[in-house]
């Protein structure tokens, strides 16, 4: 019997997208869909909320929960990872708490930023135990990453972890019909191209019919531009230098060091920059679960529909040798020739039955290259200081982050990632 394994499973509404696709995908019918969590409450509803859905939806998928991660694992053909180390209580709180004392103010913190990188620096040792066990149980699974922050965690995996990994997020197939549907035009037949970084790619083509819609779209982000709205920093960042990015407002407020600066408080309220927004969104999540809890972990009238979700499709054209295009974040294998060899890369994918297959896109046009940069700098630090566990590593990171280099001296910087060392404890591992 083929097996999907779902690594973090206690995520139940996530769990009920990509496992619950899978369920409604012919192709993927009779495999067994297996569960693991740390945590075995949240592990037990899962397998509850996904019998629901097999009873209504007819499912021939086995539903199996283990407590034994290997064993989770053994002979799996497709992984799913969906973890977070450290959750929002203690981690989340401890990554913006502890840099608000030196001023350094966040939205989200799980992608590059102080938060990214110590993120990063506790979910690593955890991706590489997993990496061991897969080269052990099942050496050839493919393994799908939903993890945060996507671009270090897929690199660790096929760069150290030996694991044939591809990183997927939700900001590539949204981009275009969140930008089209803000400013009341139609997407049908519209043609797109997106590549750059996870969370910073950029829609570098959108034509249809033949014709570039950028210059409308520029007119009426310029229009809308005139009254406070949720894409602010993004508009911005299209207008200055000439392409929309793929991920929110929110999430590039603190990417770039232009906009959330103590010197000129203003720019938070010019921008609509939501500070804190990743913590009071772990708030809501925990108090919606509550009462969400009982509609899907104990509901046996669950019904589902296939979500937009990359997973179960690229399952299906691998099964099913019908090819399927997603965006994807893969080694820059010569992919994208202005950003280093060593950067994970977002592109388009082609996927049949050979598996994922990534595009050549060559040069992004030279102020989108350069900002990628200036993330991937700090990605490929925080690589160097998980794996050699050198502080001075950490610090480097740190020091040439765009935020918060342009807010703190390098002395402040050095005493916030010691303070968060140690206020992080057991969570990281030891440096030196």
């Amino acid at each position: 019997m083929s097996k999907i394994t779902f690594l973090g499973a206690g995520s139940t509404v996530f769990a009920k997208n990509v496992l619950g696709d899978c369920m409604l995908t012919p192709a993927l019918q009779g495999f067994e869909l297996a569960l693991y969590d740390i945590d075995h409450q949240r592990l037990k509803d899962s397998e509850n909320m996904l019998n629901n859905l097999k009873a209504t939806t007819g499912s021939t998928c086995r539903i199996k929960s283990y407590t034994d991660r290997k064993e989770a694992l053994r002979g799996a053909k497709y992984i799913v990872n969906a973890i977070q180390v450290g959750g929002y209580d203690p981690c989340t709180i401890t990554d913006f708490e502890v840099p608000k004392k030196y001023g350094l103010r966040q939205t989200i913190g799980d992608t590059v930023g102080i938060g990214g990188i110590f993120r990063n620096l506790r979910t690593i040792p955890v991706m590489l135990d997993f990496a061991r066990d897969i080269q052990e149980v099942c050496p050839d699974a493919l393994f799908l990453n939903y993890t945060n922050p996507m671009a270090v965690l897929t690199n660790v995996m096929n760069t150290y972890g030996g694991v044939r990994t591809v990183g997927l997020c939700h900001s590539v197939q949204a981009c275009v019909p969140h930008l089209f549907k803000s400013l009341g035009m139609d997407p049908s037949g519209v043609q797109w191209k997106i590549a750059g970084i996870n969370h910073m790619a950029w829609l570098l083509e959108v034509t249809k019919d033949g014709e570039d819609l950028y210059p409308e779209i520029k007119r009426r982000a310029r229009e809308k531009q005139k009254e406070k709205h949720d894409d602010m920093v993004r508009f911005e960042l299209m207008f200055r230098f000439g392409y929309y990015v793929t991920e929110s407002s929110e999430h590039n407020a603190e990417y770039h060091p232009y906009f959330i600066k103590k010197n000129y408080p203003e720019l938070i309220e010019k921008y609509n920059i939501p500070l804190d927004e990743y913590p009071r969104r772990c708030v809501k999540q925990i108090e919606d679960w509550k009462k969400m809890r009982e509609s899907l972990v104990n509901n046996a009238n669950l019904e589902h529909q296939r979500s937009n979700e990359y997973a179960s499709y690229i399952f299906e054209a691998i099964e099913t040798d019908v090819p399927f295009k997603i965006g994807g974040n893969v080694m820059n294998t010569g992919l994208i020739t202005n950003l280093p060899k060593e950067a994970c890369v977002e592109v388009p994918c082609l996927v049949d039955a050979s598996g994922v297959t990534p595009t050549y896109v060559g040069d992004l046009p030279p102020q989108l290259a350069a900002l990628n940069r200036t993330n991937i700098n700090t990605q490929l630090l925080t690589i160097e200081a998980a794996i050699t566990r050198k502080k001075e590593h950490i610090y480097h990171a740190a020091m040439l982050d765009p935020h918060t280099s342009a807010e703190l001296s390098i002395d402040d910087i050095v005493a916030l990632c010691d303070d968060l060392i140690e206020a992080h404890g057991d969570w990281l591992p030891k440096f030196h």
